[in-house]
């Protein structure tokens, strides 16, 4: 549900950059960019609804709503987004288990590989209080994700059989991140070109806390 999220809240925020630079203002710009990421993701959802493998999920469309909701928020509160959701995915050893499901290749595993996936909502310094320096693009990231996922049902690992030692469990992440919207540049080609980036955790040391009671210390995470 927060890859959901995570995708209508990206949607909005181009949606509403297409409608800039077409020159509308920004609010209007915000309420298009809200309306367009539900009307793609909902879109996606019916045809899932039609699908054997998937189904229609309710909740899929609560967390479009939430996503593209944060967005709106944000740009009719504050005119600006002071937080923003991001994405960082690694791919894993259980997508070998389920190449099929989790993706046979790299590329595929970034995108369908969930358990090496985390969404990110992140802050910098220069949202709580702006010194026009490079530092206000550094901050504060916090994260969450899961592993252990080889089916979409939550009682077994695997379609076939249960993998011995493999358990589900949930992950709260702490870390470091990069605002590239807030790195100064006078280049509108660079400005465009980390806003379109900016929906991507910068890697950065990060504590993990695990819904199984363990806590763990990365020097890098991705």
């Amino acid at each position: 549900k927060a890859g959901h999220a995570f995708s209508s809240y990206w949607i909005g925020r181009w949606a509403q950059g297409l409608t800039s630079w077409a020159g509308l203002d920004a609010r209007s710009g915000a309420w298009i960019g809200f309306a367009t990421a539900n009307l793609f993701l909902g879109g996606v959802e019916l045809l899932d609804g039609h699908s054997s493998a998937w189904g229609f999920s309710p909740w899929d469309m609560v967390a479009n709503l939430a996503g593209s909701g944060v967005f709106l928020g944000q740009e009719l509160g504050w005119g600006e987004q002071k937080v923003k959701l991001k994405y960082s995915s690694w791919p894993t050893e259980l997508a070998e288990e389920r190449p099929e499901l989790l993706g046979a290749s790299f590329g595929e595993r970034i995108l369908k590989d969930y358990n090496g996936q985390t969404i990110w909502a992140t802050m910098a310094w220069g949202a709580v209080r702006p010194r026009s320096h490079w530092t206000d693009a550094f901050g504060l990231a916090l994260g969450y994700g899961a592993d252990g996922m080889l089916t979409a049902d939550p009682d077994r690992t695997s379609s076939d059989e249960v993998v011995a030692g493999q358990d589900r469990y949930r992950q709260y992440l702490v870390s470091l991140d990069v605002d590239l919207e807030r790195i100064p540049t006078r280049s509108k080609a660079v400005r465009t070109a980390l806003f379109l980036l900016n929906c991507i955790k910068v890697p950065a040391p990060a504590v993990e806390f695990r819904s199984n009671g363990r806590v763990l210390m990365h020097g890098l995470y991705f």
